[in-house]
């Protein structure tokens, strides 16, 4: 192993023990528009299932924005620690959409529009791609319905938030991902004050992004690998 990669290795631990979720974040401090663009290309170039990118993301930097979801979003509120919450503190807030069968429901329109003008893909692929995704989405994962679909779209945006997190931490920056928040006055809000339609996305996950107003008060705790992992 070479000094270099142990660098690398030692960097990406650091990382991932020096993330927590963060409750309150320092107001005053502002994450650069540099490293912000670093963080959504993580977000951009993440990988999804069939690389349909089953996502939308919104960056709420408008106080009065954020505000419309205090009463409502639990987990970003600062209710349970009496302070103003993520929703007041951090220096970026983003909300990750999830498409739902109106789009990802195999065959559909913009799934080949998706294939032509982004994949640029030759329609004998195409057609090859669709016969594939209908078959994963009927027989081998049985995702068919509008929740089932959505839920699935949602969880490849788990894998865009998880990068966004990760090369956060890289370059020092704080995080917290949450699901504190009623499903059904989020999707109000967003379709009211944000013009999202709610028939082709659904809000999957919140995220905030900022620097730490304190240290974490406990210390990191997982299983260990052993409890965790199984070799055969």
């Amino acid at each position: 192993m070479t000094t270099d990669t142990q660098a690398i290795q030692s960097q990406i631990l650091d990382a991932f023990e020096f993330r927590h979720a963060t409750k309150v974040f320092d107001p005053e401090r502002k994450i650069s528009d540099d490293q912000f663009h670093t963080i959504l290309e993580a977000a951009r170039l993440s990988p999804s299932s069939f690389g349909f990118e089953p996502w939308q993301i919104l960056v709420v930097q408008s106080p009065e924005k954020r505000e419309l979801f205090r009463e409502f979003a639990w987990g970003a509120n600062g209710a349970f620690n009496g302070t103003d919450g993520q929703l007041g503190t951090a220096s970026h807030f983003m909300i990750f959409l999830a498409h739902t069968d109106a789009t990802m429901k195999h065959n559909s329109e913009y799934q080949q529009r998706f294939m032509k003008e982004v994949k640029q893909l030759p329609e004998e692929v195409i057609g090859f791609i669709n016969q594939a995704f209908q078959k994963f989405q009927e027989h081998d994962f049985h995702i068919e319905g509008e929740r089932q679909i959505t839920d699935w779209s949602a969880k490849q945006a788990y894998i865009a938030m998880g990068n966004v997190m990760s090369v956060a931490a890289l370059m020092g920056i704080d995080s917290c991902p949450i699901e504190g928040f009623e499903m059904d006055k989020t999707v109000a809000v967003l379709e009211e004050h944000f013009g999202v339609d709610a028939k082709l996305y659904k809000p999957a996950v919140m995220v905030a992004l900022g620097y730490r107003a304190d240290e974490p008060q406990f210390p990191k705790t997982r299983r260990s690998q052993e409890q965790m992992v199984q070799y055969f």
